[in-house]
């Protein structure tokens, strides 16, 4: 076929598009330049990947721990997330140890893979970099203490053993949930020794031994093993504690003479474990006496679990084995009568508890100190496990003696020029210690409010309350347009449920 007019035949070598009905000729022969341009680029890249490989963190292994480091045994241990500062102070006393040295090598590249010292060891070129350490400081001690922890870093020791090295990895987001500890070195069984070693000083030295610790609102973040948090022990007199003496004394033997006699006990043969649950309408002082109770116990490790954080009593029980004498507060305890936990299929948190109660050892020096608003709802369940809660109590409301001195308690620097206080005693009857300590501060309210209308405002001088001032706070409070207000103080009977 003849060629079209004004166009040129292309080489048969070469592609030809059609564009515009004119032919563009793609030339790939490549010219002299375009060897070197290429020739450059490609030595570019091995020395780059040289250089990677020869920084990465399995050249260091190989460099630290010798030419049969393949070769050499693993041993591994893992934490929940909430012990990794434990574990960080663990391998930190480890390694002051004396005679002993070692660099701190921080790996890069780590995130959201499944890497273990095998894979650091094996080396090439998926082998991550390595980079400067990155810490995070978390929560170690009451008072505002943090210690840096490591996120992901590698400890080259040397000792008299030998070299050995230990690859520290913590949770992330959207990744590991729990504290990965490995260590490799030569002899078969060093590196189990090792870990034993660490894991016996990560408890001694546990940060959380012997103080009150909560789980909080981090139990919901990506560490499925929760965050611990340091919480003030609380001081209450016992004098602040208003309830009937033969129901504080008993409360008191329970848990506090069992504390101090526990060696006696156990040496007699007598179990230490014990519950105690306390009931009472809201608004009775259970929490109160709770915080009572912690302040009497110096030296205890607390636990405390309250709102969302109740579906952690598998780590507070285990906190509390690891860390006993020690104390499990369970707030509320009817909230998870009934509740489903996600992970044990059908079987309520409620029974998971009572399990975990029935799984500790008698001589084990654990108190599970429980409250509840609604017995009822535990009632059957605790029937059909006896022994697990050795006394349960129940909190009244305060009578007529017991208001008197709920007034004194909460007047504070108020002064009250009443002429007769009886009269308040006799129409709060029926009304908790939550009702009389708000009485005092709407009476205090309407004292400032009175002052400030008859331009009598005094600063920071203490406010008097009349029994002008008392009446209208108790008329409010009582007014049946507060009825709601009344329920919420436990100044009225709540409707019982169906």
């Amino acid at each position: 076929m003849a060629n079209s007019p004004g166009l040129s035949q292309a080489p048969a070598s070469s592609p030809v598009h059609i564009c515009c009905g004119v032919q563009i000729v793609e030339e790939t022969r490549p010219e002299f330049a375009d060897i070197g341009r290429l020739t450059k680029r490609l030595v570019t890249r091995t020395i780059a990947a040289a250089r990677a490989e020869e920084s990465s963190a399995g050249r260091v292994l190989a460099g630290h721990l010798g030419p049969q480091e393949t070769a050499l045994p693993v041993a591994k241990a893992i934490w929940p997330a909430y012990d990794r500062v434990n574990v960080q102070t663990g391998i930190e006393a480890w390694l002051a140890q004396p005679g002993r040295s070692h660099t701190l090598v921080g790996l890069t590249e780590y995130k959201h893979r499944d890497l273990g010292l095998p894979d650091l060891l094996q080396g090439g070129r998926y082998s991550p970099g390595v980079g400067s350490v990155e810490t995070e400081a978390l929560p170690a001690g009451p008072d505002g203490e943090t210690l840096a922890c490591v996120q992901c870093g590698l400890y080259l020791v040397s000792d008299t053993d030998g070299g050995a090295a230990i690859l520290l990895r913590g949770p992330e987001e959207h990744g590991l949930e729990d504290v990965r500890l490995e260590v490799t070195c030569a002899g078969q069984d060093r590196a189990p020794e090792i870990v034993a070693e660490i894991k016996r000083l990560s408890l001694d030295r546990n940060v959380f031994r012997g103080h009150v610790i909560a789980f909080g609102d981090e139990v919901f973040s990506h560490h499925r093993g929760g965050l611990l948090s340091f919480v003030d022990r609380p001081e209450v007199a016992r004098d602040e504690v208003i309830l009937p003496d033969e129901v504080l004394d008993g409360v008191e033997r329970q848990v506090l003479g069992v504390a101090k006699h526990a060696s006696r006990l156990l040496a007699s043969g007598q179990h230490l474990r014990r519950g105690v649950l306390l009931y009472g309408v809201p608004g009775t002082g259970k929490t109160h006496t709770v915080r009572y109770l912690l302040g009497r116990l110096p030296g205890v490790t607390a636990v405390l679990l309250s709102g969302r954080a109740l579906g952690m009593i598998s780590e507070a029980c285990s906190v509390a084995r690891a860390l006993q004498p020690s104390v499990i507060v369970v707030e509320d305890v009817d909230l998870i009568a009934e509740e489903r936990e996600h992970y044990m299929g059908d079987s309520p948190l409620l029974f998971e508890l009572l399990n975990e109660m029935d799984g500790l050892g008698q001589d084990m020096d654990v108190t599970f100190l429980l409250t509840t608003n609604r017995a009822d709802l535990l009632e059957e369940a605790l029937a059909a496990r006896p022994g697990r809660v050795d006394h349960a109590v129940q909190l009244p409301v305060p009578d007529a003696d017991a208001r008197s001195r709920l007034i004194q308690l909460y007047q504070g620097n108020l002064e009250l020029d009443l002429i007769d206080p009886q009269t308040v005693v006799a129409r709060t009857e029926g009304v908790t210690a939550s009702f009389i300590k708000e009485l005092l501060r709407r009476a205090a309210l309407q004292a400032a409010e009175s002052d400030d209308a008859n331009g009598q405002a005094a600063g920071e001088t203490p406010i008097r309350v009349t029994d002008a001032d008392m009446t209208a706070a108790l008329d409010q409070l009582l007014d049946t347009r507060s009825a709601m207000t009344q329920v919420l103080l436990g100044g009225a009977p709540r409707r019982q449920h169906d």
